[in-house]
């Protein structure tokens, strides 16, 4: 009941405070000083817009203007009434509408950088709006608790709960406070290593391999430091963590070699070279191009359109085809057998001119006709040909020139001869 009381005594206070000369003096100073918030709002935006345009695209400059943006309204209003209440104050008048203001305006700038920032480093979703809410009521609870006069009870009531680790002491505030710390520098790691990726995709320096390197090794960096930074900046001795590496170590020993042997071998990969975005690879049965490039697997798109998670340790200890290790020229062999009644010299030139059914085929190398040998029922001929783009796939190819040989074939009279067998039939005398 006294804290009930005690809000409501508040509100009678505000209320009778309206009536008063200084209460009248501070609503038009509210009044005014939204008014000249709003037209330098405005001012500001038509000043954003015409330097980035409408787009929305990374890079600090872009985010610190963007920023701006959404917090100059409630900045200036307040700079207004920080102005306001110093002028009132020396004139015997008391301002306790500036001072409630003044920290709403305040919560209301914070809350809408704090949803603008999480909204530039995490791709928009249902647990992103769930995290907003829980961030943007925090702050309005804070504020309410700080105008009420609560919020020192309840520091000291949350930090008087604790215990004690050594020379460690660790209590609810603590906690609490440590949640704050590294959720803030983790949402600047997230954002600088997202500003670090679009830096590195624009690079005409570094490699497709290269790109991905760095982009991963800044996250693992930037996240590391960010949580000792975070740890060290609430008063956490670095050195307590010795016994929670060492056990961590053991951990890795025992349940988490296979995670460990696919981060690291991720890192292999990127940095050998042997494996990149783009290329074309086979491993078992799996055939498709390596789409992207992750700290525990590769994702692989087979012709189907289905994608495969590899993980990185199976590309260290498995043999695999890279059909664009080198270069992407990769040849293709379409045999033909023919018949012995037919002429080779004929159906060679059909089987070149066949090579011009599709564009893929590419004339440096140019496509070549072998006769590969004499067989039981026919004479092998081979026609071998190059192609720059094997992540389109290779049995289209040969479908298209069979299907070519075997109109041209028609037409000229080639025979394409069946299977044949020659049967003795001994008779023996009795």
């Amino acid at each position: 009941m006294n804290g009930t009381d005690s809000v409501l005594t508040k509100l009678q206070d505000w209320m009778l405070a309206l009536l008063t000369p200084a209460g009248v003096w501070q609503l038009v100073i509210i009044l005014i000083s939204l008014l000249i918030a709003n037209i330098v709002h405005q001012r500001w935006q038509t000043f954003i817009t015409e330097r980035l345009g409408d787009q929305e695209r990374a890079g600090f400059k872009r985010f610190a203007l963007r920023g701006t943006g959404r917090v100059v309204l409630p900045l200036v209003m307040t700079l207004l009434l920080l102005v306001s209440s110093g002028a009132l104050v020396p004139l015997g008048y008391q301002t306790p509408l500036l001072d409630i203001l003044i920290p709403l305006l305040l919560s209301l700038a914070a809350v809408r950088f704090i949803v603008y920032a999480l909204r530039r480093a995490y791709t928009p979703s249902h647990g992103l709006r769930t995290m907003e809410g829980v961030i943007s009521t925090l702050i309005w609870v804070a504020v309410a608790l700080h105008i009420l006069g609560w919020l020192p009870d309840i520091k000291n009531a949350l930090d008087s709960v604790s215990i004690s680790l050594g020379q460690v002491r660790i209590s609810i505030l603590s906690v609490i406070n440590l949640g704050i710390t590294v959720a803030i520098f983790i949402v600047a790691a997230r954002w600088i290593s997202k500003w670090i990726e679009h830096r590195a995709k624009k690079s005409e320096v570094l490699s497709a391999t290269m790109q991905v390197g760095v982009v991963k090794f800044s996250k693992v960096l930037l996240y590391t430091a960010a949580i000792l930074i975070a740890l060290n900046s609430v008063g956490i001795d670095l050195t307590t963590l010795t016994v929670f590496g060492g056990a961590l170590g053991v951990g890795l020993g025992f349940g988490l070699q296979r995670i460990a042997s696919n981060f690291i071998s991720g890192f292999i990969l990127l940095f050998d070279h042997s494996i990149k975005p783009g290329d074309v690879i086979s491993i078992g049965e799996r055939f498709g191009w390596v789409v992207a490039l992750h700290a525990r697997y590769i994702v692989v798109r087979d012709r189907d359109g289905v994608e495969t998670l590899i993980p990185n340790e199976n590309l260290i200890t498995s043999e695999v085809t890279n059909w664009s290790y080198t270069d992407r020229h990769v040849r293709v062999k379409i045999p033909i057998q023919i018949s012995y009644n037919d002429d080779p010299e004929q159906a060679m030139d059909l089987m070149m001119e066949a090579s011009n059914v599709s564009d893929r085929i590419i004339r440096d190398p140019a496509p070549q006709v072998r006769l590969i040998s004499f067989g039981d029922n026919g004479i092998d001929l081979e026609l071998r040909l190059w192609i720059d783009d094997p992540e389109m796939g290779v049995s289209n190819i040969r479908s298209d020139i069979n299907l070519a040989i075997w109109k041209a074939f028609k037409e000229a009279g080639v025979t394409i001869p069946f299977p044949q067998r020659d049967v003795h039939l001994i008779s023996s005398e009795t």
